[in-house]
Formats: C-alpha cells, sequence, structure tokens
C-alpha cells in the first residue's frame, strides 16, 4: 500500500515522502479503513514545519482528518462492521469529559494519520458519518469541524438572534458560519477579498466586512450590530483588538489563534480590555463525544461542508503548498490512493 510519512527533523515539504509499505491488518479491538479522502488543517502544516507544540513522532504519517470504509475488523471488535463509513477522532483517546495530559495523542502526530491507502485505528477512535455527505465532505469534520462546533455551542453558546462574528474563509470559520445560522443567530463575516463577499452571503452570512477596505472594523460592526455576543477569533494578532472592540460589554471571544505565521503573538490591549467586561476562552478541538454531538446536527439538518480545492493522492505536496499561501475558501481534500 501507498502512505506518506514525514521524515528528517528540519521543516519543509522535502519531509513529505511518499513509501510503498505492506497492508496493514488489524489486532485486537482494531479496524482496517480504507481511506478514501483526506483534508487538510493549519496545525498540519505547522507539524510540517516544525513548529507544532506536539512534538510528533518519528517518520509518522499525517493529517488527522480522513474518512472512508472499514474493509476488515479484528477480534473483539462491537463498534463497527465490515462497510460502515467513518472516520478518526482527533485526540484518539479523549472520549469526553475534560482533557488531561494523559489524553494528548493526537492522529497524524504522536499517532500514524490518514495521508495513507490504509488506516488502522482502535475502535474506540472511530465514529460513523452521516449518509449523505460524501468521501471529500466526510474527511473535513474531524478538526476544524468539531473546533467550530465547540466553538459556538460552548460554555455561553448564543441565542437565536444573537450576534457571531467570524474571521477569514477557512475550515473552521466557515464551519462556525454554518452552525451558527443552524442556532438561529446571525452572522458578521471578516474577510481580507472584498469579492468573497457574495459566497459568504450564500452561506448565510448577514453582514460582510472586508478587513482590507476597512482596517479598523471593529466600531463599525459594534454600531451595526449593536455589539457582537461571540467571536470565533481565528485571526490572531492582526484581528484580536477589533473583535473587542466589536463585542459587547459582557461578550465572549473564543480565542484560537495565539500567533501569525509571521510567528508574532497576541498583545492584550489595556486601555481597551478595561473597558470590557468580555470573557475569553481557548479550547483545544474536542472529544470524540463532541465529534459525534457535532455529526448529528450535520446529519440532522444536512449541512454540507465547504470544499475549495481537490488534489489527487500524488499531489500531497500540491495540496499543502496550495493550503499554505492562505486564499482558500473552505478545505483542501486531497483524494485517496
Amino acid at each position: 500500500m501507498q502512505r506518506y510519512r514525514l521524515e528528517g527533523q528540519d521543516g519543509g515539504l522535502h519531509r513529505l515522502v511518499m513509501r510503498e509499505e505492506a497492508v496493514l491488518q488489524p489486532g485486537p479491538h482494531q479496524i482496517l479503513m480504507r481511506v478514501r479522502a483526506t483534508s487538510l488543517n493549519r496545525r498540519d502544516t505547522m507539524i510540517l514545519n516544525g513548529t507544532y507544540p506536539l512534538t510528533p513522532r518519528a517518520g509518522i504519517v499525517p493529517l488527522s482528518d480522513g474518512a472512508g470504509e472499514v474493509m476488515a475488523v479484528g477480534d473483539g471488535v462491537t463498534r463497527f462492521a465490515v462497510g460502515d463509513r467513518v472516520t478518526g477522532s482527533y485526540f484518539a483517546h479523549w472520549i469526553d469529559g475534560r482533557i488531561h495530559a494523559g489524553l494528548i495523542d493526537q492522529l497524524g502526530c504522536t499517532l500514524d494519520g490518514m495521508l495513507a491507502e490504509y488506516a488502522v485505528l482502535d475502535e474506540q477512535w472511530a465514529v460513523r458519518l452521516p449518509d449523505h455527505l460524501d468521501w471529500r465532505e466526510a474527511a473535513t469534520v474531524t478538526c476544524a469541524g468539531v473546533t467550530a462546533w465547540n466553538a459556538v455551542t460552548g460554555p455561553g453558546i448564543p441565542k437565536p438572534g444573537q450576534w457571531v462574528l467570524v474571521i477569514g474563509s477557512g475550515g473552521v470559520s466557515l464551519f462556525a458560519l454554518q452552525f451558527a445560522k443552524l442556532l438561529g443567530c446571525r452572522v458578521v463575516a471578516v474577510t481580507s477579498r472584498g469579492e468573497k463577499g457574495d459566497r459568504f452571503r450564500a452561506l448565510g452570512a448577514d453582514l460582510v466586512i472586508s478587513n482590507s477596505d476597512t482596517p479598523e472594523w471593529g466600531a463599525i460592526v459594534r454600531e451595526q450590530t449593536g455589539g457582537i455576543d461571540l467571536v470565533i477569533e481565528t485571526g490572531g494578532p492582526t484581528t484580536f483588538a477589533q473583535s473587542l472592540i466589536a463585542s459587547t460589554l459582557y461578550g465572549h471571544i473564543v480565542l484560537l489563534t495565539l500567533q501569525d505565521a509571521k510567528g508574532r503573538s497576541i498583545e492584550m490591549p489595556a486601555a481597551l480590555y478595561q473597558r470590557s467586561l468580555a470573557t475569553i476562552s481557548r479550547l483545544f478541538v474536542g472529544s470524540r463525544t463532541n465529534l459525534e454531538a457535532m455529526l448529528s446536527a450535520v446529519s440532522q439538518h444536512r449541512l454540507r461542508p465547504v470544499i475549495d480545492k481537490v488534489f489527487a493522492f500524488s499531489e500531497a505536496g500540491d495540496a499543502y503548498r496550495y493550503f499554505q499561501q492562505g486564499d482558500v475558501f473552505g478545505k483542501v481534500i486531497i483524494d485517496g490512493a
């Protein structure tokens, strides 16, 4: 079978190497998954470039997100049968409750991931997929989908009619937009490219702001909305201050990006924060239970993830390059081998 590995220690695409290896066989309580599609997340480029805070295992098979079908099951498997459509859970050992140090293993980092023809998963690491999603759509949910779901539906879940703000057009932002609309919220989308406005509106955005045309957009957003109740803050240092200005007095900012691509960190603007009672919180993707809850909502509402571009399995390096240039609208997919 074919699968990619990250070899060597220094960062860069030269580390991504395709290997021909023996077909895996599932052990007790394991399933063999034929990977039909995978998708890229920002953390995958950080792992590739050596900037991810969790040290990857040497020679790791990359990518946390992938979808496929069960081809074989090991002894004692009770959760799945041959032919089931499945995806893996980002934190493989985190089933429910709060995360702790013993649960930090991640697919595509410390555990072999999805950029392969076949993957072997413990049955507890996987979940069933909604029937209406095709393979490419189903390959997007593990990281960006769960992150957005927990950002929108976590503590301080917004009420119908309240305002949610999303930044950029990456996977987390677009999932958050879609989930917020499912809750009956109104959504502001902030984008660096004003020509994307129609695409945001087609997904349900009520207000689109171009931060290239209006760099100081926080006050304008607050004036037009009365204040944002929930900010999904994926912009980092370049947008945080404006997000704080845009928020209501008791707003909630879910902070997902602490640094930008140049390594600059968020600085707390004291003069702004002294005038605010906003809650600032963090999250780390989510548990298998969160993934199952999100997929239940996706199934019930027949939500379809947004896909930007699809690459062949042999073009995985090109997919990384395209993703890293940053101007995407939705998820970047790599088809199965």
